[in-house]
């Protein structure tokens, strides 16, 4: 049954819900997102509820359930209030000694964080690297929300910034607000999202329906940012496109979700249906006469769909393909109808801006990229996981600071920004700033935030071959120039990397690449070429090396690949010991102990067994 509350009711309501939020016992925070769960958080929620229950600790120490905390490489990880003690990679049997310890005010030291390469531990969770060179704007509410709990989000300011609104209900307010804190939208282009509310607002009448599609449909390989947002804190989503509904006069809201999220989809239904309970969502919210609801459609898993024309015609039950601009969605999107398409991150920044004005918004960042950008970091590096940080950062701050730097002894080569439209920017410009301009000179994107790091063990032509034979399945193929393209350009790199390519294939690639630059329909085709271009631009020797030299120096080419055994190292130091023999899945490998052994080569499938398993290194790669 839904409960109607006034904006003074629902006002007061709030200021007591803060007001409780203080808690005086210990709490353990289990972050329990989707790459939590996969890695036994489950688990972990079942053995810490029971401990509790069974040592009748209930009175002594709370439990709070949250989305995404963001890092990877910890979990499954819990973290102990007050002290922000983080436990990572836990083992169920050491549970009960953590909650014995929180109860008492007490760490388990030997369980506490520990930095890999110092050995220094950290007491509190907000001194560990990773976080501390973090501004965490958004993501810093994911620890302290339980995603599936309203009351939750109230404690701790939600709703704060519609509740603002409702009580001075001005457009012209809201859009001077988001304009003047200079965000712009976090879904990949950059336009300004105070501009894009303008367009809308004055497209159509005022009796018009319109639209606002929250943009989740993320299909970066490797990027996962809306997805910790919406499973980690869905009602900042939902605050967000209230406050754009009354500043452009819309009362229809679509969050366009990917159906491969299932723990973000339930999140979001939960966080809408308690939203309408407490009339927040809905006919006449709070009494105050505006009326919004909001409906999930779920995606295939299309890539192309992240475009807004293409995500339009999937919403209206047809084909996602793009479509040709103008008119922009803005001005005639669904149905035909002015629609403002805003991603996830975008969405989640409006609250913020509402709650602490422009003018201090903006203090983060830098001039013409304000606020903070999230990021997933992955690759070759120590630390994993979503990182938010201001615009303008140096991405050597992000590699080293945050990430920590290379695994092992491989130095890192390249970090690539933007998901599989983005480029490859090498180590020796990782002074680079980041920001919308920046890296396009840079022949990159800022892309939604993915960032793949690269080390010495990695072949760029291969790289570059990977996203474009992603970009070329993902096409829509209603252009030629995409269609063909695509294909054509991962023909002419899977030559290359089995040693089949030609001199006159560079000149080849930078004329395709241009090409589809300038003749693509959407932004699928008009960077496809991002990663070949960029590779080609900061990498060209490895090409080179591949089509004079027949050579893959990182060793990542199969057909470019020769393994051979240095007899002198095989009898001297290893006395022939087989472990190469016997470990080769093909049999290739001849020779008894004590006595040289030799690689067929016309058996060899070059899978690289033989040369992880070599002891003495007596196997290289020539």
């Amino acid at each position: 049954m839904r409960r109607n509350f006034s904006i003074n009711k629902f006002g007061k309501f709030r200021n007591s819900a803060i007001n409780e939020a203080s808690e005086d016992r210990p709490c353990i925070v289990i972050s329990a997102g989707t790459c939590g769960q996969a890695s036994g958080a489950n688990d972990i929620i079942r053995v810490v509820k029971k401990h509790i229950l069974q040592s009748k600790l209930q009175d002594k120490i709370a439990v709070r359930i949250t989305g995404c905390q963001g890092f990877c490489e910890m979990y499954p990880f819990v973290i102990v209030e007050p002290g922000k003690n983080l436990y990572p990679k836990l083992n169920i049997e050491d549970i009960p000694r953590i909650i014995d310890a929180g109860v008492n005010g007490d760490v388990v030291e030997e369980l506490i964080y520990r930095d890999s390469i110092n050995g220094k531990y950290y007491i509190s969770k907000d001194e560990i690297p990773f976080f501390k060179y973090q501004t965490r704007t958004i993501l810093g509410k994911n620890e302290l929300i339980d995603p599936m709990r309203i009351m939750d989000y109230i404690k701790r300011g939600g709703y704060g910034a519609l509740l603002k609104v409702l009580e001075n209900p001005d457009p012209d307010w809201i859009l001077r607000e988001i304009n003047e804190s200079g965000l712009r939208g976090r879904g990949g282009a950059g336009f300004p999202t105070g501009k894009k509310w303008e367009i809308v607002k004055e497209s159509g009448n005022n009796s018009a329906l319109k639209f606002i599609v929250c943009n989740a449909d993320e299909g970066d390989p490797g990027a996962y940012m809306d997805r910790g947002v919406l499973e980690g804190n869905p009602h900042t989503i939902i605050e967000g496109m209230l406050i754009a509904g009354i500043a452009i006069g819309c009362s229809k809201g679509i969050i366009y979700v990917r159906d491969e999220y299932p723990l973000a989809v339930k999140h979001v239904i939960i966080a809408i249906r308690q939203a309408i309970e407490m009339n927040i969502l809905g006919e006449d919210i709070l009494g105050t006469g505006f009326s919004f609801d909001i409906d999930i459609v779920r995606g295939a898993g299309a890539f192309v769909c992240g475009e807004e024309t293409a995500l339009i015609k999937s919403i209206e039950g047809q084909r996602g393909v793009p479509q040709q601009r103008p008119p922009y969605p803005a001005e005639k999107g669904i149905f035909g109808y002015p629609t403002c398409i805003n991603n996830v991150e975008t969405l989640a920044n409006i609250p913020v801006i509402i709650n602490e004005g422009a003018e201090e918004y903006a203090k983060i960042g830098v001039p013409g990229n304000t606020g903070t950008k999230i990021f997933s970091l992955v690759g070759k590096i120590r630390n994993t996981g979503l990182v938010e940080v201001p615009m303008g950062i140096k991405i050597k701050d992000i590699i080293y600071d945050i990430g920590g730097g290379p695994i092992g002894t491989s130095k890192i080569k390249a970090v690539q920004t933007g998901g599989p439209s983005g480029g490859c920017i090498p180590a020796s410009m990782f002074d680079l700033p980041i920001d919308y301009e920046s890296l396009n000179k840079a022949g990159s994107i800022m892309g939604s935030g993915g960032m793949i790091v690269m080390d010495e063990s990695t072949c760029m032509v291969d790289v570059a071959k990977y996203f474009t034979n992603f970009l070329q399945d993902e096409s829509c193929g209603k252009c030629v120039s995409c269609r063909e393209g695509t294909q054509r350009m991962y023909e002419i790199l899977a030559d290359i990397t089995e040693g089949n390519g030609t001199e006159e294939d560079i000149s080849i690639l930078e004329e395709l690449g241009t090409m589809m630059k300038d003749a693509s329909l959407c932004g699928l085709g008009q960077t496809a070429a991002n990663p070949m271009l960029s590779t080609l631009r900061y990498f060209k020797n490895e090409y080179i090396d591949h089509i004079q030299q027949k050579k893959c120096t990182a060793g990542v080419c199969k057909s470019l690949i020769t393994y051979v055994i240095n007899e002198t190292i095989c009898i001297d130091r290893g006395h022939g010991c087989g472990v190469c023999k016997r470990e080769c899945p093909e049999n290739a490998i001849t020779g008894e102990k004590n006595k040289i052994h030799i690689i067929n080569q016309e058996i060899c499938i070059k899978c690289g067994v033989c040369y992880n398993v070599c002891k003495f290194n007596a196997i290289s790669l020539d």
